[in-house]
């Protein structure tokens, strides 16, 4: 008999991985390395030979400090709260200091020295030539009202640009004057990132090979405020962890299995751009981005040929009661299949996505547990159809017990 999902194992992966010792996991930090580390412990815990290799990253924008922003209107400064009223935009240059300016409205003629109000990029030449201080332009939020962070982007320009929280930019617009004093602490840097890979079983000759793969690396903690990226995407690494734990004892010996564990995901998915071309052909991936919260159904993206890939996930979503439904899934996945081989993303929600409130409680143990089974259920079906059996032995044991799956009604199938 297989041993069941471990719903306690998968969200103790979380909840560690979400600790204040991994600050966030960021790509190039000495904590994003230390979370390489303990994946690495982990992976051979489970009979995995280990490797790691290694890839640059350049343009990662990092806030080396706290920014700061006021505005006072003929009353006393307001200070603002850096994430919730306004947060860096990614093509900002480095303004390590506070400078303070007048306020100017998109329209004025006059800019030199000062704050210009504009609701997008559009007059960023115009501002430099103009000498003005800097632009702000107006940003939403997410449901739980903050701006969540982001690493890289467009290039850096000649000006500090920093977005202020939609509704306020209305008020300012609305008001027209005033003064601005803000910072914005933004560099962008050059670092090395590191994939973790594991090989659990190399596949007989002309069989093929299963390739598990979840990022683990966040956009890092604010110099002043934790991100743990519990969601995205610790709940991702947690089920790619467990469903080989289960699988390796219990595949065909025929049927090859290894895992990799990317870094540099939030950075342009540059971990799985550096790995894809060297992974063997043929080769059928699984990446799981988001296991936090099942909500309606898994968002499933495919790409490649993956035909047989996608008609063995269709099966395991009846079999194991996971809901499906085609959605996009911009992330590892997509590295894999544009090298030719046949990947699926697989997501399942990320609730505070990229922000504090990204913390392991929020993360549905239900929900790793339904990804864990629907993940191994795939992968059974691949062993059967790779063999023409008809089943393999104690799979079913393994889709009882370990937890309750939702008992939601099937809304549709990948395509």
């Amino acid at each position: 008999m297989t041993a069941p999902v471990s719903g306690s194992r998968l969200k103790s992966t979380v909840a560690v991985l979400a600790e204040g010792r991994f600050a966030g996991r960021r790509v190039g930090t000495p904590c994003g390395r230390a979370a390489a580390r303990w994946l690495a412990g982990q992976l051979r815990a489970i009979g995995a030979s280990v490797t790691a290799d290694e890839f640059p990253v350049t343009g990662v924008r990092e806030l080396h400090r706290t920014p700061e922003f006021s505005w006072s209107a003929d009353s006393a400064p307001r200070q603002w709260v850096h994430r919730r009223d306004f947060a860096e935009h990614l093509v900002s240059a480095d303004l390590p200091a506070p400078r303070t300016g007048e306020l100017a409205l998109a329209d004025s003629d006059e800019w030199q020295g000062k704050w210009v109000l504009a609701p997008d990029l559009g007059v960023a030449a115009r501002a430099r030539a103009g000498g003005a201080a800097g632009l702000l332009v107006p940003r939403g939020t997410d449901p739980d009202g903050w701006m969540p962070k982001m690493i890289v982007g467009p290039p850096v320009g000649a000006l500090p640009v920093i977005a202020v929280r939609a509704d306020l930019h209305q008020e300012m617009v609305r008001t027209g004057s005033g003064t601005v004093t803000a910072s914005m602490p933004l560099r962008a840097v050059e670092v090395a990132g590191s994939n973790v890979h594991g090989v659990l079983r190399e596949p007989t000759a002309g069989s093929p090979r299963v390739l598990l793969t979840a990022h683990f690396d966040g956009v890092g903690d604010d110099p002043q405020q934790r991100l743990p990226a519990a969601a995205d995407n610790a709940s991702g690494v947690a089920v790619v962890l467990e469903a080989a734990r289960l699988l390796a004892p219990l595949l065909p010996d025929h049927l090859g299995l290894a895992v990799s564990l990317l870094d540099g995901e939030e950075a342009g998915a540059r971990g799985s751009a550096h790995h894809a071309p060297s992974v063997r052909p043929g080769t059928y991936v699984i990446n799981v981005d988001g296991a936090a919260q099942l909500g309606d159904g898994a968002a499933v993206e495919a790409g490649g040929p993956a035909h047989d890939l996608l008609a063995a996930l269709d099966q395991a979503g009846r079999e194991t009661g996971v809901p499906l439904r085609a959605g996009a899934m911009p992330s590892d996945n997509r590295r894999y299949a544009a090298t030719g081989l046949p990947a699926i993303g697989i997501g399942m929600g990320m609730p505070g996505y990229q922000t504090p409130a990204e913390t392991a409680d929020r993360v549905e143990t239900e929900t790793l547990v339904a990804a864990t089974r629907l993940v191994v259920a795939t992968v059974l079906q691949l062993a059967v159809h790779s063999r023409g059996l008809t089943a393999l032995p104690h799979k079913d044991e393994l889709q009882r017990g370990g937890g309750e799956i939702p008992a939601a009604r099937r809304t549709g199938t990948a395509e």
